[in-house]
């Protein structure tokens, strides 16, 4: 006889005498070995309910509960929102950046915790564009704001636009929640470390086929001659456009203008002549527009009551309670990256005094504001294939989201912090708790770095593609990474100093810029309608949250009835 027929009713009996132990609501043995087993069982869960580990995040779960219980979830409960983007901020730069900033702190750096770390809601947002699978900018930021993506390339119009054709945009103009809140009576605000008219800002404002058109003289002829505004005469037109386009001379009160508008980019504002030069202008003609045109003091005309501003000393001199519109534009192109702000000539705020100054001045509005804060150089930082640069950025935008935290009430703001579209940049290896991110790979029970299959060691922060390996020491401007060209291959770091704000990482394949990457990104959201931000959805979600929060299409519809 077979004798795994014989051994088979004895596996029968000891799977049910199993059952019957495990399952003692059924079945009550009062057994010496069911006594020893039940004291283990309880030592066991005294063991584990006793253990840090545990305890930490048991109380996390009660802190998340204790949130959702306070949430707001009817229409319209929000009246102020606040939109975060960390422009190229992937899961991986959250978690780096995480583990940076608390090594900062004098920790392991694992167990830290970014300001909306901490946010009780967290979705994910598919970022590809109508037309592309790894998407830029402009097409995300138009699906965020508008609730409706689109190409790449393309701001604030729908994908039947063809790219660089003026004339297509006509019945394709895409309204945007900033625009809904303009003409609802809300206060409004674009505060960005980018060019305030780049992809990521300019979306909430502009209709453009192509998002390089920052000022007339990127503009085709072919444009110029079809009527197409440059994105910066947009920004000072919005208030007519917005008028024109929604309002018409039966509602004149449609909107009043964005009160707060703070970033980078004077160029595109300013004509091309010596004499419209700023105090800080680091080019011999810092203007770039060849129409001849002012914008700022167009500004200053359209708003006699507003400040505008271009230095330190102007921000600090702010009131921000008697402040009723500000202009500021504090760079010639891009603001400076964090770790590199003490090197501006004229001296520039942070994103987090940026956030709070704006938050001081929408407030004064008893209806409620909708801002919009984007970090831009984290994305700048990753193409210059710097992670340093980048992460001490998205650190930078943490403390900022904790500022607006900090600056409203959690009952009637609605936060959401996301990121358009990601980067390839890996956390690779087995380095061991604690071990510097930005170090080389040190593994579990050793004190040496490990070595690759080359023989040489390596980090734990990588690109897959970019311009590879820098040595540039102290020097905090990522952007001398393109005084060079692309480096191939390893280099050997044994006597490197990869923490040093000047190393950039080495990466897989050789490109004049880093890409862009296509995975999803985290969407992390507190406060009324936060509870709308959960599972894996396109990116477009992100308006209709904003919509139902504020419920900014009925306020807006009833505004111009």
């Amino acid at each position: 006889m077979n004798k795994s027929l014989l051994l088979l009713p004895l596996a029968v009996l000891l799977l049910l005498g199993g059952w019957l132990i495990t399952n003692n609501t059924e079945i009550k043995s009062t057994s010496v070995s069911d006594s020893i087993n039940s004291q283990s069982i309880d030592s066991a869960l005294r063991n584990t309910t006793t253990n840090s580990w545990y305890t930490e995040s048991a109380a996390a779960v009660a802190q998340s509960n204790s949130h959702i219980q306070r949430i707001a979830t009817q229409p319209g409960s929000a009246k102020n929102i606040i939109l975060f983007v960390g422009d190229g901020m992937g899961v991986s730069t959250v978690t780096a950046a995480r583990i940076l900033d608390g090594q900062q702190k004098g920790m392991s750096g694992e167990e830290n915790s970014l300001s909306f770390d901490r946010f009780p809601f967290v979705g994910l947002s598919k970022t590809y564009n109508v037309d592309a699978q790894t998407p830029d900018s402009a097409g995300t930021m138009t699906a965020m704001i508008s609730g409706v993506k689109t190409d790449a390339g393309t701001l604030g119009v729908d994908e039947d636009v063809i790219r660089g054709d003026c004339e297509s945009v006509a019945g394709n103009q895409l309204f945007t929640a900033l625009e809904l809140a303009e003409i609802a009576g809300l206060s409004t605000g674009i505060v960005s470390t980018a060019r305030i008219t780049h992809a990521t800002p300019a979306a909430t404002y502009a209709k453009s086929p192509e998002r390089d058109w920052e000022d007339n003289s990127m503009l085709p002829d072919a444009a110029l001659s079809a009527g197409c505004e440059d994105i910066a005469l947009q920004l000072i037109n919005f208030k007519a456009n917005l008028q024109a386009r929604y309002g018409g001379a039966a509602n004149d009160h449609v909107t009043n203008g964005i009160e707060v508008v703070m970033g980078g980019g004077r160029r595109h504002f300013l004509p091309n002549i010596k004499s419209a030069n700023s105090a800080d202008a680091t080019s011999e003609i810092e203007g770039d527009r060849t129409d001849g045109r002012n914008l700022v003091e167009d500004w200053r005309s359209l708003y006699p009551s507003g400040v505008y501003i271009e230095d330190r000393a102007g921000f600090d001199a702010l009131d921000g309670e008697n402040t009723e519109y500000l202009f500021a534009l504090f760079n010639e192109s891009h603001m400076r990256y964090a770790a590199d702000r003490k090197n501006d000539i004229g001296g520039e705020p942070s994103l987090t005094e940026m956030t709070a100054t704006a938050i001081d001045i929408l407030d004064n509005n008893p209806e409620g504001f909708l801002l919009v804060v984007e970090s831009g150089r984290i994305d700048h930082g990753h193409h210059a294939g710097s992670a340093y640069a980048a992460l001490s950025d998205t650190i930078e935008f943490s403390r900022a989201v904790q500022a607006a935290v900090d600056s409203t009430s959690a009952e009637e703001t609605l936060i959401i912090v996301t990121a358009d579209h990601s980067h390839v940049f890996t956390m690779a290896g087995y380095p061991k708790r604690g071990n510097p991110i930005l170090g080389k790979v040190v593994n579990v029970g050793s004190d040496k770095p490990a070595l690759a299959a080359d023989g040489m060691p390596y980090t734990t922060l990588g690109y897959a593609n970019g311009l590879g390996f820098r040595d540039l020491a102290n020097q905090t401007d990522a952007d001398h990474s393109y005084h060079s060209g692309p480096v191939t291959g390893r280099h050997d770091l044994r006597e490197v100093n990869t923490q040093a704000p000047g190393f950039h990482q080495e990466t897989l394949v050789p490109r004049e810029s880093e890409t862009h990457g296509g995975e999803d990104v985290a969407i992390y959201a507190t406060g009324p309608g936060a509870h709308l931000v959960t599972g894996s959805n396109e990116q477009s979600i992100i308006f209709h949250v904003i919509n139902y929060a504020g419920n900014l299409f009925d306020r807006a519809s009833a505004a111009l009835k």
